[in-house]
């Protein structure tokens, strides 16, 4: 029974992963079925000539009401249609029908192409004007059905060019992932295939040779051995040495991260890490998850339509701020704030935040030049997560 209710993956809420505006909208829009009673009841008039018609037609309407979220997109415009054809129908017994016909319309809306949903409500429209003309009825009731497709399915069509456009994005995002995923995994396999293929070779040499020697010469195989316990030593220093640079965090790459995260959302990102910037580990690192932890809090809080990010580094130090255009508000102690303080006060700087209520927020950093910061004792282990900041405020 329940699969009846889940939707195709190429249906409308299938390719859309089911958004919350278009669930609330098809179930609100089902009290049109409501509308085919309560319409001719207000007038004091039951008979059945109206009324079997009528409960014939709900079941037809609620399947293929259904059909136009559930089944495949592609057939969308044919079920809308049968919506509007059945409406008109019963319209010719029920005052009440042009209600289906509207509907009609207003589904077409979600149509791929708008101009499919043009020439759909022309056609309800004809259609509702034709019952009027041959069978009687009310002009302006037939001019409303066009109208109400109209205005009624505007802003469906813009809100679906923008899911659109954000499914693209996404889609966009995961194969630019996939992309620096599958760049990195290569990487990485060069770096090591250069770092251990030269060095494990050398050790099964000496190791074999080591192994013969052992009984004819056994001072010459200890010799070996003991170069053998040199390069393994040697290679462990240079892996733990490339595995802390894969693990390092650094401002470049978490700023792409950010705007990758925030245009997803709908956030304009502006900033750049200036050419030629470079910074010590002990310092990019803690100002990386900084970053990090701000624009999570924009991406999660703000609502912002912009953000920016401004970094700079001269004789007294560098300077980084934070900033949006969103409700602002932040709470000036929060977890996510406390986080961000000792990780700039652990290199000796400091952090203020400027957040007036629903004008933005704009976070400034200040850590004194790396010669000064590197005599500061190092963030404890136990601050090196990004913690999360505090869902009152914008997040900069």
């Amino acid at each position: 029974m329940m699969r009846w209710f889940t939707p195709r993956p190429d249906s409308l809420l299938g390719q859309l992963r089911s958004p919350l505006y278009v669930r609330w909208q098809a179930g609100l829009s089902l009290y049109a079925i409501v509308g085919l009673f309560q319409g001719p009841l207000a007038t004091g008039h039951f008979n059945w000539q109206w009324m079997g018609p009528t409960l014939l037609a709900v079941p037809v309407y609620l399947y293929l009401y259904a059909r136009v979220y559930l089944g495949p997109l592609r057939q969308l415009e044919w079920h809308a249609a049968g919506i509007a054809v059945l409406g008109t129908a019963l319209w010719c017994v029920n005052t009440a029908g042009f209600i289906l016909p509207m509907m009609a319309g207003i589904l077409l809306a979600y149509s791929p192409s708008w101009r499919h949903w043009l020439s759909g409500v022309a056609a309800i429209t004809l259609l509702a004007l034709a019952k009027v003309w041959l069978l009687g009825g009310e002009l302006s009731l037939a001019a409303g059905v066009g109208l109400a497709g109209l205005f009624g399915g505007f802003s469906n069509v813009l809100y679906m060019h923008s899911a659109r456009r954000d499914a693209e994005l996404r889609l966009s995002q995961g194969e630019v992932r996939r992309l620096a995923t599958l760049a990195e995994r290569e990487r990485i396999g060069r770096d090591l295939h250069d770092l251990l293929g030269h060095t494990l070779s050398l050790v099964a040499l000496k190791s074999e040779l080591a192994k013969r020697l052992a009984l004819d010469e056994p001072a010459r195989a200890q010799r070996e051995m003991e170069e053998v316990e040199r390069v393994a030593r040697h290679a462990l220093t240079e892996v733990r040495a490339a595995v802390t640079g894969m693990r390092r965090s650094d401002l470049a790459a978490e700023l792409v991260s950010a705007r990758l995260m925030l245009e997803a959302s709908g956030v304009a990102l502006e900033g750049a890490v200036p050419e030629g910037m470079a910074l010590p580990e002990h310092i990019e690192a803690p100002l990386a998850l900084v970053m990090r932890e701000a624009i999570t809090n924009i991406h999660r809080h703000a609502r912002a339509t912009r953000a920016s990010v401004a970094l700079s580094i001269g004789g007294k130090g560098i300077d980084m701020q934070i900033g949006d255009n969103g409700r602002g508000g932040l709470a000036a102690h929060g977890n996510g704030v406390s986080g961000m303080r000792e990780r700039v006060r652990a290199l000796g700087g400091t952090l203020s935040i400027d957040s007036p209520p629903r004008r933005g927020t704009v976070l400034s950093i200040h850590v004194p030049p790396p010669a000064r910061a590197s005599a500061v004792a190092p963030l404890p282990a136990v601050a090196a997560g990004p913690a999360h900041l505090p869902a009152a405020g914008s997040a900069a």
